[in-house]
């Protein structure tokens, strides 16, 4: 089952420099989630082949600033122009609803699909979805209006069995997954053959933490603890500390910190200022206190493969 991020936009406030302000696409399995809608969103969908975006279901918004949800308006009228009719739920904190109502009053259009929009908590983390692959939490961040980030964790999944102990107990298919789920194995004469003896572990679950914008905040580390893949806002280079503070964002520094007392996987930076045409400075500074860091790059995809158990 895959499960991967795309981003389609790494930039903060402006494009700039060939960049966009901040969206994403995470893949888990056949679930397609969009986290945040910057300006030009659907564009970059269509340029990064983002295809059959009616499996988008699910949107994930962190904050209402503009770069962050210019794009919805657009994107959904597109979705009904397109004679969308599976319903949409739009997270996110408090007045997402009544701008996009207010949008869709003035621009005398409308949508023929139902959109839901569920308020989430920006002081607190809660579980606000699941389906059958996903957990998605809320990560509390400190930005200038409410925001919050979003832990996405994989559901844990049911034990390998061995083929040939299906071939050496002569397992019958009818009871194959009763013993993957745990189950011990009763043979035809009688014999109990334990659940540890049959199978191996399932690979561990995978997690993807999003976190833009926020000034650095070490509350964020237990939540984010050990996820494969967390992508944390960069705006500035490490010397513009006094800015970063003064505007609520990171430095580069500040989240390869976090990413480093978290024991994360893998760091991916983003949200850049526009000041800056060439990004490899902000990726060296990250490196420099968490090696495995890496700058966004717009239309890279990010997987995270599972790990094979003995």
């Amino acid at each position: 089952m895959p499960f991967q991020l795309t981003l389609l936009g790494t930039n903060s406030a402006v494009p700039a420099y060939g960049r966009h302000p901040t969206a994403q696409v995470l893949q888990t399995g056949k679930s397609l989630f969009l986290l945040d809608c910057g300006e030009g969103t659907q564009m970059r969908m269509s340029q990064y082949g983002i295809s059959r975006r009616e499996r988008i279901r699910e949107i994930f918004i962190t904050h209402l600033h503009g770069d962050h949800i210019y794009g919805l308006p657009g994107l959904l009228t597109s979705f009904s122009l397109n004679n969308r009719t599976e319903p949409l739920t739009i997270f996110s904190p408090p007045g997402l609803r009544e701008m996009i109502e207010a949008v869709l009053k003035y621009s005398h259009a409308w949508l023929n699909y139902e959109v839901n929009f569920a308020v989430v908590p920006t002081d607190q983390s809660v579980q606000v979805f699941e389906n059958k692959e996903v957990t998605v939490h809320t990560v509390p961040l400190e930005h200038r209006v409410p925001t919050t980030g979003y832990l996405f964790r994989e559901k844990p999944g049911l034990a390998n069995i061995l083929p040939d102990k299906i071939a050496e107990y002569n397992i019958h298919f009818s009871k194959i997954n009763a013993v993957k789920a745990g189950g011990d194995f009763v043979t035809a004469e009688g014999k109990i053959i334990p659940h540890a003896e049959l199978t191996r572990p399932p690979a561990p679950p995978r997690s993807y933490a999003f976190c833009t914008d926020t000034v650095y905040s070490e509350a964020i580390i237990p939540l984010v603890k050990g996820v494969d893949l967390l992508y944390h806002e960069t705006t500035y280079v490490a010397a513009e500390q006094e800015k970063a503070v003064k505007y609520a964002h990171s430095t580069t520094k500040d989240a390869a910190r976090i990413a480093k007392a978290a024991a994360v996987g893998r760091l991916i930076c983003g949200h850049f200022s526009s000041r800056y045409t060439d990004l490899s400075a902000l990726e060296a500074e990250a490196r420099e206190v968490f090696p495995n860091s890496s700058a966004g790059i717009e239309g890279q995809t990010y997987s995270v493969e599972k790990k094979r158990t003995s």
